[in-house]
């Protein structure tokens, strides 16, 4: 049946708020992608971003055949078996795979040991310490994440400084990102959005929830037989990450600046093998005397920050109960059947109130 998001996003053209088939929404999604490279001719790359969660997994499926490599960034802080998910589904589809790193580790700058270098505090003052709130997380987006992105991108393109503008290369990223994700994303994502040197190419920014899961079960192998890793069954099957099954979410940053309440003590559960190197670091950020010395709370005395979680930030926004559609760990483990409606309240309140 056509889904449609709810309304016109406000960066959406007119025609794409429409009820869609799955099928129509591939299509618009191939469209979208032959329109970047119509505008940008100049584009001299084009890149899937997998994060290795369900979204991202999406795009590169739809896309195979049509992106130059995968980039991957590994973050220094996710779950092993993540990163290594994405390793094993680039060397079975016989595609490239760039994997960057951050040049300075979350561990520094928790501990203040990343200094400014431009700015008022240039060579004086951190740019952050302690583990980050929602205050923090622009900082942490930025060292972990766009700035591995943004040396990519110079490395690829090379000195472009004393060619004219006109003549200037670009590359574009294929990201995941959608209408139907949040409202923050609904307000601000846009299909095409170039910045600089990069074409940002979000392709199925209008496919829906319900897209997505038909989408899914659609190649996802159905068969009742021992799975193969990732579930990649057959030539064409879309892989699965079993960190998405447990977790909900692709691990491949546990910064934790928008930590649902209990989040860093699932994460611990089900990998506390990656949950290790954060607690060892909140006993050295305590013995350091920091005051944000917890990983994923909120630091003391904090009381906001952006909204703007950036573009590779899917799930990352303020937890409030109260929010139509953004869910919590006891709403996915409600839907998975794990607990009742009942229990579920009950955890919400008691979760809520200790976080408070």
């Amino acid at each position: 049946m056509p889904d449609a998001v709810h309304a016109l996003p406000p960066k959406a053209e007119a025609g794409d708020w429409t009820g869609r088939t799955l099928d129509e929404a591939i299509v618009r999604s191939h469209e979208i992608v032959d329109e970047a490279l119509a505008a940008y001719p100049e584009i001299d790359g084009v890149f899937w971003l997998s994060s290795g969660g369900r979204d991202s997994g999406n795009v590169g499926h739809v896309m195979r055949g049509r992106y130059d490599a995968v980039i991957h960034i590994n973050t220094g802080t996710g779950i092993p078996e993540t990163t290594q998910y994405v390793r094993d589904v680039a060397k079975a589809w016989g595609d490239t795979l760039h994997e960057l790193h951050p040049k300075n580790s979350y561990a520094d700058l928790v501990m203040g040991r990343v200094i400014a270098s431009t700015g008022p505090n240039a060579g004086v003052r951190p740019v952050w310490k302690g583990f980050p709130g929602p205050a923090g997380h622009k900082v942490m987006y930025r060292h972990l994440k766009d700035e591995p992105l943004m040396a990519f991108r110079r490395r690829a393109l090379g000195d472009q400084t004393r060619m004219p503008r006109a003549d200037r290369r670009k590359i574009a990223y294929l990201g995941g990102m959608r209408w139907a994700e949040s409202q923050r994303r609904f307000r601000n994502a846009e299909a095409i959005d170039q910045e600089g040197s990069i074409v940002w190419v979000s392709p199925l920014v209008h496919w829906t929830d319900a897209h997505m899961r038909e989408y899914r079960n659609r190649h996802w192998c159905q068969q009742d037989h021992e799975h193969a890793e990732h579930r990649l069954c057959f030539d064409g099957a879309l892989s699965l990450n079993s960190v998405t099954e447990h977790l909900h979410m692709s691990g491949e940053c546990l910064c934790l600046a928008y930590a649902k309440p209990g989040e860093p003590d699932e994460v611990e559960l089900f990998y506390p093998h990656a949950a290790a190197p954060m607690r060892q670091l909140e006993q050295e950020a305590e013995a350091a005397g920091i005051a944000a010395c917890r990983w994923g709370r909120k630091p003391p005395g904090e009381t906001g920050g952006s909204e703007t979680a950036g573009r590779l930030c899917s799930s990352c926004v303020a937890y409030d109960p109260a929010a139509p559609k953004q869910g919590s760990l006891e709403d996915d483990w409600f839907a998975a059947g794990l607990i009742t409606a009942e229990q579920r309240d009950n955890l919400r309140a008691s979760t809520y109130e200790e976080a408070s």
